[in-house]
């Protein structure tokens, strides 16, 4: 250990000790906090040496002493606060009902074990956002939480939603910053999606150019639910993003979409595991990305079939599309089965504009600019397309076409 990372330990844990100081949180959130700290001195931050992180170096975000806060939450519900319990996790444990779900699901779902990150999260999980969505209600209106960063410092978002039974909802999760400066945003969402429920997932990353960006995702789902997710991810440095999603009952359902789009020496790592545990359920995930400049992606994602998940149906694509020579991927897609009885397909392609594509364009009379430009919009359009919500949509389609006129000017 390097006395620089000495020097950076020392401050969380100067830090840790005065939050948890003024803090008067239940005693059982008292020791998973600490228990959590605990975990992170011994454990530190990943290195290359860790196969999970072999692509994605966290040496110079380790190295930035941050000072230790909590990020602006902007929760915006619209006129469904009446009927669906939004509050922080410190509130929620004084309500009875409520303490007794955030007991049995917070940090459940998203362990410290192994993980620097999730379990610094947990040892500041003081607070956080609380979302439940009560049984068999259907809410209309997007319920949307945006989680916004300063420079020189790092905050621990934590995020706990749960769906109750029958019910169905739309949530969208942002992170956000100030232009240009430098800070860490490491936060953890734990989901339950409990029998018959639907539950919308719209995760929107536009963090500064300068910044660190963290986050784990678990996603619990029960039977004849469904979970849609889309991750989209535009900002940040350096973002690194886990998603797991895990079937805990027979013939649930989860469609994962995501979109990156890369430039400069921008750097994204998207880590996915979908635990098929029980029969018959279905997964679907499709990333794409757009790499330019010197930016660099990294996929890996594997679908996971248990022995007794049979009539498991399992999809899984990744597709990359590299507008510069210097542009990088490294791409992993897995399939890991213990089950006879399965459909599963996994691919991954990584290629440049399609030439005859291109040239049918130029005969058309467009200027190879603007063919050029319309090709990669059309490749990010399939994700596009799906997403419901028109807010997130314009602003994705101004994310692209902003990105290729400023290339078309370089």
């Amino acid at each position: 250990m390097t006395p620089k990372s000495i020097e950076i330990e020392n401050s969380y844990a100067a830090a840790f000790n005065e939050n948890l100081e003024k803090s008067a949180p239940a005693t059982w959130v008292k020791a998973l906090r600490e228990n959590a700290f605990d975990e992170f001195t011994k454990i530190g931050f990943p290195l290359v040496t860790n196969e999970e992180w072999k692509y994605t170096n966290v040496a110079t975000l380790a190295k930035n002493n941050f000072s230790v806060t909590s990020a602006e939450a902007i929760l915006n519900f619209g006129d469904e606060t009446n009927i669906v319990y939004a509050t922080t996790i410190s509130e929620a444990l004084q309500n009875e009902r409520l303490a007794k779900i955030v007991h049995e699901n917070l940090a459940r779902h998203v362990t410290t074990n192994h993980n620097g990150f999730t379990a610094l999260n947990a040892a500041f999980a003081e607070n956080g956002v609380f979302l439940l969505i009560p049984k068999n209600t259907k809410i209309e209106s997007p319920l949307e939480f945006t989680f916004r960063s300063r420079t020189n410092e790092v905050s621990f978002p934590r995020v706990l939603v749960y769906a109750e039974t029958g019910s169905e909802a739309t949530i969208i999760e942002r992170y956000e910053g100030d232009e240009n400066s430098s800070y860490l945003m490491n936060s953890v969402v734990e989901v339950v999606v409990e029998n018959n429920a639907h539950l919308k997932h719209f995760r929107v990353q536009t963090e500064s150019s300068e910044a660190f960006h963290v986050n784990s995702t678990q996603a619990n789902i029960y039977r004849d639910s469904v979970y849609d997710m889309t991750n989209i991810n535009l900002g940040a440095k350096l973002a690194r993003h886990d998603v797991g999603l895990k079937f805990n009952a027979e013939n649930g359902e989860c469609w994962v979409d995501g979109l990156y789009l890369l430039t400069d020496e921008q750097h994204t790592d998207t880590h996915s595991i979908i635990d098929h545990a029980l029969p018959n359920c279905v997964s679907h995930q499709t990333y794409k990305g757009i790499l330019d400049g010197k930016s660099r992606a990294v996929f890996n994602g594997k679908i996971f079939v248990r022995v007794n998940a049979s009539g498991t149906n399992g999809y899984q694509s990744n597709k990359n599309l590299l507008l510069s020579n210097e542009a990088r991927i490294d791409t992993k897609p897995q399939l890991e089965i213990f089950n006879d009885d399965v459909k599963c397909s996994h691919g991954a392609t990584v290629g440049q504009l399609e030439e005859e594509e291109l040239f049918y364009l130029l005969s058309r009379g467009l200027n190879e600019e603007l063919a050029r430009n319309l090709l990669t919009y059309g490749f990010a359009e399939e994700i596009i397309n799906k997403i419901s919500i028109e807010s997130i949509k314009k602003q994705l389609d101004e994310a692209v076409l902003n990105r290729l006129q400023a290339r078309l000017e370089a």
